[in-house]
């Protein structure tokens, strides 16, 4: 690594950046041509702090967007990121023609759609009102006033006239949000976009937005399995801009395969995604993610963990996938483990080390730590360098849950008799204060807990 990019780098590290050392694999061009907007220039400009390998190409590529568009600010971040990573490229110098040009032009239109707006709510026509809300909305979007944006975004609900006004607003607000990384506010925009079914054909054709847009939110609040069951109900066949606005086809199939593997056994891959006809469309160019939950399912548990593994740097080049990909990982590898245990009675370290050894961290640290936290029931042999598993005998189990249940049984039936007794006598039970306390504290009565007296 050269001089200004170690510097560049040893910054994003201090800052708790992730660095991605090894090229990825897939092509920088190819790959950044699946989205436009605002989310374009993020994830340039994530790979660009992120990866050694594509950092001064994808620097310069946010720059140019930068540059196409109206947010001067993040003009200025990417010039000061490429002038520590790259000092001699003749991009690394601040453009103060055009960013004062763009500062004047920025404040002359937001002064005029101001006015316009005036102007329609002196009139009071609703379509206007809500027409004039959009524009400004999207011009404070457009130059990086998110909180501005999202603001009259919702000014335009009191104007809204049809469906699809009505799902073009929750829109506007879920991709506000999902830029300010808003996570809990991103499912109450979804909950306010249904329209009780009384509009099918535009309720399908938001469905991709939702769901979508509901997978993102549940992975940003660490709920993988929920996460996993938006991006797997996500319907292919409608044409979205969800899939160059928020999150590409081959994304939701990454998204919605890793957390699968992650959340779900074995009978839920088979029926949820393997043999699910929807999420299969998304599958079709990640043929990968098909392949290691394939592996998963036949019980090839070391052949899935090789196969996400020669991906890991990509996805840790994603935006949303990034802070994510070590516990996602993480957890797929100890179900792969559990999974390959399960029918033995004891196992070689050594096997394990071959099966599923990591360069990072010794198999037999990795599996003390599933045993501390529960994951795994089995002990370790340090000296015969064996781990024994610890086996649940079914047989026992059930005759102590008989057992249990014949107990209880026996108690409810004596308490019965002993009232049906009481009431044969003509005898009532009336509470003591102790009944009282036991009744105020939620607590069960015993049978001395009471006193008896004559009917």
């Amino acid at each position: 690594m050269a001089g200004p990019l170690l510097e560049f780098f040893t910054q994003m590290d201090n800052q708790g950046g992730i660095i991605v050392k090894d090229g990825p694999k897939f092509d920088l061009d190819l790959y950044i041509q699946n989205y436009r907007g605002r989310t374009k220039f993020d994830r340039l400009l994530l790979i660009g702090r992120s990866s050694v390998k594509l950092c001064v190409d994808a620097l310069r590529a946010a720059l140019a967007e930068a540059k196409r568009g109206r947010d001067t600010q993040r003009y200025r971040d990417v010039v000061e990121y490429l002038r520590i990573a790259a000092p001699n490229d003749p991009d690394a110098v601040y453009d103060q023609k055009w960013l004062d040009k763009q500062e004047i032009a920025n404040h002359e239109e937001t002064q005029r759609l101001l006015a316009e707006l005036k102007g329609y709510k002196n009139n009071l026509i609703k379509e206007s009102i809500r027409m004039g809300n959009e524009d400004l909305a999207k011009h404070y979007e457009s130059i990086g006033d998110l909180n501005a944006a999202s603001e009259y975004y919702s000014k335009m609900r009191p104007d809204v006239s049809t469906a699809k006004h009505l799902i073009d607003v929750g829109k506007h607000l879920v991709r506000v949000a999902v830029q300010r990384r808003d996570w809990n506010m991103i499912p109450a925009h979804v909950a306010k976009m249904t329209l009780g079914g009384q509009y099918p054909d535009e309720e399908r054709n938001s469905q991709p937005f939702q769901k979508v847009a509901t997978g993102i939110a549940l992975l940003g609040q660490d709920k993988y399995y929920e996460a996993a069951l938006a991006f797997l109900e996500a319907d292919p066949s409608v044409s979205s801009k969800v899939y160059n606005e928020i999150a590409s086809k081959n994304d939701v199939a990454v998204y919605g395969g890793l957390l699968a593997l992650a959340t779900m056994d074995r009978r839920e891959l088979q029926a949820m995604v393997l043999e699910n006809q929807n999420f299969r469309a998304f599958l079709e160019p990640e043929p990968h993610i098909r392949r290691a939950v394939t592996m998963f399912v036949n019980g090839r548990y070391a052949a899935c963990i090789e196969i996400l593994e020669g991906y890991r740097g990509d996805y840790l080049l994603d935006i949303y996938l990034q802070r994510h990909v070590s516990k996602i990982y993480a957890r797929i590898r100890s179900k792969c483990v559990v999974q390959y245990l399960i029918p033995f009675s004891c196992v070689s370290l050594d096997t394990l080390e071959k099966a599923f050894g990591s360069p990072e961290r010794p198999i037999e640290e990795e599996l003390a730590g599933m045993i501390e936290e529960g994951v795994l029931e089995a002990r370790i042999d340090g000296i015969e360098s064996l781990v024994n598993t610890i086996k649940v005998d079914p047989r026992a189990q059930m005759q102590a849950s008989a057992l249990a249940s014949a107990e209880n049984y026996e108690r409810q039936a004596i308490e019965r008799l002993r009232r049906m007794a009481l009431a044969a006598a003509d005898l009532e039970l009336v509470g003591t204060r102790k009944m009282g306390l036991h009744h105020q504290l939620g607590g069960d009565l015993a049978f001395g807990d009471q006193e008896i007296l004559m009917g």
